[in-house]
């Protein structure tokens, strides 16, 4: 039984270490079970609301800190991350929250803030999902990264009795009608799902064929809705103090809205098989790059059976392989998950949202990548990747009116109306290109980050832009992991539509108008003033203060 002083004694013992000695001293002793029990019974008693808030500070403040996790460069980021958390930790349901705390009193005293930070989302899709994304973000610590890298294939949260076992039960009468024969192991986990190897008889050749299941973890209905809800919440949460955090009113709560509405798309099995289909049609004419092929008599709404296609996690396979070949995968990365959808002949292009290096295998054998898990894809319109396209060249060829145009386009038609937020846009650009280094050439990330920045100002852009966003940051990380700087993003974006006109002629379909064309020519052609024009200014800055002091 619960001690009745547990939650008093807990509440005046509320200031870092001695909060841990309280619930050290007032839990009852027994199993892991029982403990963890006895403190949901606290939450959910009178008192357990004061309760989850001194929990959530004292989680927040003295094991996982923003400050440890958020580098010096971001930290007008950190009372916002520090706030996230908070609110997040209060708002987990008692049966969610009580082994989450149990987990932390029993992790060693110098447990890093990572791993404690990692156990904490664990079982918690829609942050384990984030996490994925955030992985391979170049300005994380290293430490933070080399944590959240985990989430992409270090996810072990059911057994594969369980989910073996769900199979068999939807699967039904299928199971003998196909002699299907499932593996007793997970082959690998992911923030939603789990996936088994099986084989089965195809009634099509009549052979026995491989492939595997992709199967809805059973915990995942209950709280993947609990995820989803926590972070409409929190757009409400920044949405109502955004003044205090010196951010646009829109920057935060519009990423929560749109990110949520797109994890919803996690748990939406039936159209991850419709997408797969669809994606299977990208890449015909792209020689080494594969889409897994659905099994559509083995797949039910929260099962999808593919092929099982061979390879390891990228940033592995290529480990061991030269720079110059490094390089080449590097480049066929780009192709496949940037340039290929950037430049596609349909109205409304398919790309894959969630490129995370647990969701691209490279087989080095053959020399192919496959693309998994497109369960999160987004579409963007032949007119946003025309100006994509263009906004990669122009802030290439510091062209500061020509990026300003370009971003101008791409922002919501009432943005373009306002010319209050005309003029945000068009300073931010300005210093943008003033704080440029000399020697850095921009690329398809910078201009990502532009747009993130003038974002944080309240400018809003299609939620099909901030995903592709987010593609480009995760791809930088793993392009960095694979051939550290060696590969231009841009310059491979910029070569594909000419290979793609080479192999397919000119009917391909490329978004790009003939008048854009001459467009990026004649910018290019002040390319030479503009980058002399920084030049002096460099050695304007660089001397002129030690000149005034003579003076």
């Amino acid at each position: 039984m619960l001690n009745p002083s547990f939650v008093e004694g807990l509440l005046r013992e509320s200031e870092g270490a001695n909060l841990f000695a309280s619930l050290v001293r007032f839990l009852p002793e027994g199993t892991a079970t029982a403990q963890a029990s006895a403190i949901e019974t606290a939450l959910h008693s009178p008192a357990g609301q004061s309760m989850r808030g001194q929990v959530a500070k004292w989680i927040v403040e003295q094991f996982v800190p923003a400050e440890a996790l958020v580098p010096e460069e971001y930290a007008e980021w950190r009372p916002p991350v520090r706030d996230a958390m908070l609110f997040v930790i209060s708002r987990f349901s008692d049966a969610r929250l009580a082994p989450k705390i149990l987990e932390q009193i029993n992790l060693p005293p110098n447990t890093s803030p990572e791993v404690r930070l990692l156990n904490l989302i664990a079982k918690v899709p829609g942050l384990q999902k984030l996490g994925q994304v955030l992985a391979r973000n170049r300005k994380l610590r290293p430490s933070l990264r080399k944590a959240l890298i985990q989430l992409e294939n270090g996810i072990h949260d059911v057994t594969a009795d369980d989910m073996c076992a769900i199979v068999h039960r939807e699967l039904g009468a299928k199971v003998q009608q196909f002699d299907v024969k499932v593996a007793k192991t997970i082959l690998s986990e992911a923030s939603v799902s789990a996936v088994l190897r099986f084989t089965w008889r195809n009634p099509d050749t009549g052979q026995r064929e491989r492939g595997v299941f992709k199967v809805l973890k059973p915990h995942i209905p209950t709280y993947f809705a609990e995820d989803m809800d926590m972070l409409q919440g929190l757009a409400s949460f920044f949405g109502a103090r955004y003044r205090e955090y010196g951010f646009a009113r829109s920057a935060l709560t519009d990423t929560f809205t749109k990110v949520r509405r797109l994890l919803r798309h996690e748990v939406d099995f039936a159209g991850e098989q419709r997408t797969l289909v669809e994606a299977s049609r990208l890449y015909p004419w792209l020689p080494g790059v594969r889409v897994p092929r659905v099994i559509k008599p083995l797949c039910k709404p929260n099962i999808t059976a593919i092929t099982e296609e061979y390879g390891a996690k990228v940033t592995d396979a290529v480990a061991h392989l030269p720079s110059w070949r490094r390089g080449q995968v590097a480049q066929q990365l780009i192709e496949a998950l940037v340039a290929v959808p950037l430049f596609a002949p349909e109205q409304s292009a398919l790309f894959h949202a969630d490129p995370h290096a647990g969701n691209l295998l490279y087989n080095e054998p053959t020399r192919e990548l496959t693309i998994v898990d497109w369960a999160l894809t987004e579409r963007l319109t032949r007119e946003q990747r025309r100006h994509l396209a263009l906004l990669v060249f122009t802030i290439g060829l510091l062209d500061p009116v020509g990026t300003f145009n370009e971003i101008r386009a791409l922002s919501e038609p009432v943005v373009r109306r306002n010319s209050k937020q005309a003029d945000i846009m068009r300073t931010t650009v300005d210093e943008f290109f003033n704080t440029l280094p000399l020697r850095h050439i921009p690329g398809a990330v910078d201009a990502m980050r532009l747009l993130q920045q003038i974002g944080a100002q309240g400018i809003r852009f299609p939620a099909p832009l901030i995903m592709m966003s987010k593609v480009l940051f995760t791809l930088d990380g793993i392009l960095d992991d694979i051939s550290g700087s060696g590969v231009s993003m841009a310059l491979t974006i910029a070569r594909h539509p000419v290979n793609r006109l080479i192999m397919r002629g000119v009917k391909s379909g490329l978004p790009l108008h003939w008048k854009d064309l001459i467009s990026v020519q004649c910018s290019a052609l002040f390319y030479g003033s503009r980058l002399s024009v920084k030049v002096q200014q460099a050695l304007l800055d660089r001397f002129l203060p030690a000149t005034s002091a003579y003076s």
